[in-house]
């Protein structure tokens, strides 16, 4: 048999295999679009705004329905009810990870114009830093630059068409260049370093006196010694304290870059800010998190930033933990489950003018701060954002510090800021900006 007639009888034998699943489980999973075979519905979707692809469908097929990633089923939940549902209602059921090839793959990402990514991008870091390594880097320091300079580029290269195409198409990743090998490379470099710190610490540990979180795993590992099958491993602690950097820094720095830069665009809006920081805290004093339950405006707008740029629009993926018949549709154990946060975070039931930019969303009528069960930037249920406390107290911290010591002044006029992201896959990537921080 020539390679010729081989490659036609694989292509033929995976055509028939995909018609056979995707017509198989028609009566089961829920409805959706009819996709091509093999490739299945990749090609309608708009890899530059995949949340307004899928409010598309939604409307089309309601709020539960399945698309086909390659040959892959994934059920899609759009909105609030569904969102919840599943969840919170259904939380244990939900709450196993969904698959992500490329990121298993890799496991096995004064006065003059300045670009803010660096400095907000040293804070969550350096936060990190202190919690696992038990200390803080010098933002001069020639490591922590490259960590940082690597970690930056994972989120922009995991945003764009390319890895959702990748994590798709998953047999692409081993033998196709691309952009998916940059993150590869950058998580090895991470990984190399981070062993480098925990070598150093197995060499310093001092068991009755613990630093930080990688002293407190290996006592915890030195405990489980008797135990063959332990997870405490360095392999796991390596991928941890990754992983850790990965949903701690770029986040967080990725939310006060675009805070920034909505704050510019409405200059209305950081004028009550900082009337509140003034009268609250004066001008003297270092912001604290008890402040913020005396400053409703200010909390409303931090609210209203998460809400407004949408950071995860279809969360990190979930997949079902047993079988599940869920709103009369039967949903496999193991099914990948893609939540639409942005449905929720853009109900306009919940949120009137939800594209409109505006902190009365999380007010009352009398100004007080209104909470919101649509607020889900961190996700809901038994997969929410581990980090979402000390996320929301360095928002507060960074956002109030900055406010009540600078002004903001834009290069251009505020009318002609851009707020729209340059990348919306994975996550929400603002566009490059600069601007003067004018001491008050």
């Amino acid at each position: 048999m020539d390679l010729v007639t081989f490659l036609v009888l694989i292509l033929s034998s995976l055509l028939l295999l995909s018609l056979w699943r995707q017509s198989s489980r028609t009566g089961s999973l829920p409805p959706g679009p009819t996709g091509l075979p093999i490739i299945g519905n990749f090609f309608q979707l708009d890899a530059k705004n995949i949340t307004q692809t899928l409010t598309s469908f939604s409307k089309v097929y309601g709020p539960v329905f399945t698309l086909y990633f390659g040959m892959k089923p994934t059920v899609v939940l759009h909105g609030y009810e569904a969102v919840k549902e599943a969840l919170i209602d259904h939380g244990e059921e939900f709450s196993d990870r969904g698959s992500f090839p490329v990121g298993e793959k890799i496991n096995k990402g004064l006065g003059s114009p300045c670009d803010p990514t660096f400095i907000l991008g040293c804070v969550p870091c350096n936060v990190i830093c202190s919690i696992i390594f038990g200390n803080r880097f010098d933002y001069k320091d020639q490591d922590f630059l490259i960590l940082m300079k690597k970690l930056n580029e994972n989120v922009k290269i995991l945003s764009t068409p390319w890895i959702q195409f990748c994590n798709s198409f998953p047999v692409l990743i081993d033998y196709v260049p691309g952009s998916h090998k940059t993150i590869a490379k950058n998580f090895d470099y991470i990984k190399t370093y981070l062993l480098k710190k925990i070598k150093e610490h197995q060499e310093s540990l001092d068991v009755t006196n613990p630093r930080d979180f990688i002293d407190y795993y290996l006592i915890k590992q030195k405990q489980e010694n008797h135990n063959q099958h332990s997870e405490f491993t360095l392999e796991n602690l390596s991928t941890t304290v990754s992983d850790l950097f990965g949903a701690g820094t770029e986040t967080t720095s990725t939310t006060l870059r675009y805070a920034l830069l909505l704050l510019m665009k409405y200059p209305e809006v950081t004028a009550k800010v900082q009337e509140e920081i003034h009268r609250v805290i004066g001008k003297h004093r270092i912001p604290c998190m008890q402040d913020r339950s005396h400053m409703p405006y200010t909390d409303a707008m931090i609210h209203e930033v998460q809400r407004f740029i949408d950071l995860l629009p279809t969360n990190l993926p979930h997949a079902v933990t047993c079988d599940i018949k869920f709103r009369n549709y039967f949903i496999p154990k193991g099914t990948t489950v893609l939540t639409s946060l942005s449905s929720v975070l853009h109900d306009s039931k919940e949120f009137p003018n939800p594209e409109m930019f505006d902190p009365g969303h999380f007010l009352d009528k009398n100004g007080n701060f209104k909470k919101s069960n649509y607020f889900m930037p961190f996700s809901a249920g038994k997969r929410v954002c581990a980090g979402e406390g000390m996320a929301r107290m360095e928002l507060f911290l960074v956002l109030t510090t900055i406010l009540q010591n600078f002004k903001l002044k834009s290069l251009v006029h505020p009318k002609d800021i851009d707020t729209s992201a340059v990348l919306n896959g994975f996550a929400s990537v603002p566009p490059f900006y600069e601007l003067c921080f004018i001491p008050l």
